[in-house]
């Protein structure tokens, strides 16, 4: 198996390419340091271009930030910044919709693959009930109406490829230690293992659709 980890240098990312070799998978990694700026189009257009003779049977998206330039999640709309959220949608929902432009035209021909892209469950509109966090929520938000949309098109090219999002749980990483005290977490292994598990279970049918790492479906 060839996979992609796009965000390799994160917590997660690095479990996950950890455990797809430990299976012995073929894996290549991108993040900044191999210039790939998910802020910046032709800095994405430029890294997947150098790619172009390869095919994967896996990308995985594993970027993505809660803070960006030290704007903290907000607790009321009174704290909505409009540059702090729009650096929220040019990182978390853009940079997917970028990936996905270019990226995901190196899926593997005539077979199964998948383009899963790390969500989160604070964007599901149907599972909202406390509030707050309003640019980090809605900026998942649309990644995930991103993934959904464009799950549509890639399908109707390849009826074998799977784009799905996925809540890969509360995990300990630097994003998450100044509010997982208030939560469970889990380790980034454990995570890995649990979203790799989960991706191994999709079939076509399950193109276009959002899973948390325990494998249960995600409203939208």
């Amino acid at each position: 198996m060839k996979a992609l980890v796009i965000g390799d240098s994160g917590g997660i990312g690095a479990a996950i390419a950890d455990a797809l070799r430990r299976r012995g998978a073929e894996v290549t990694g991108l993040s900044r340091r191999d210039g790939l700026d998910l802020t910046d189009q032709a800095s994405v257009a430029r890294v997947a271009d150098a790619m172009v003779d390869k095919r994967f049977e896996l990308i995985f998206n594993a970027t993505g930030a809660l803070v960006i330039h030290g704007h903290q999640p907000e607790k009321t709309i009174r704290a909505i910044d409009a540059d702090a959220m729009a650096a929220q949608f040019g990182l978390n929902a853009i940079g997917v919709a970028l990936m996905l432009r270019y990226f995901s035209p190196l899926l593997h021909e005539d077979t199964r693959a998948v383009f899963a892209s790390l969500s989160a469950r604070v964007g599901s509109i149907g599972d909202n009930r406390l509030g707050g966090w309003i640019s980090y929520r809605a900026a998942k938000a649309a990644q995930n109406q991103i993934i959904r949309t464009a799950s549509i098109e890639i399908a109707q090219k390849q009826k074998q490829h799977i784009v799905v999002a996925l809540h890969p749980g509360t995990v300990e990483t630097p994003l998450t230690q100044d509010y997982a005290a208030r939560h469970p977490t889990i380790k980034p292994t454990e995570s890995a293992m649990s979203l790799l598990a989960v991706i191994d279970r999709l079939t076509p049918a399950d193109n276009g659709t959002f899973w948390d790492w325990k494998g249960a479906r995600v409203e939208w």
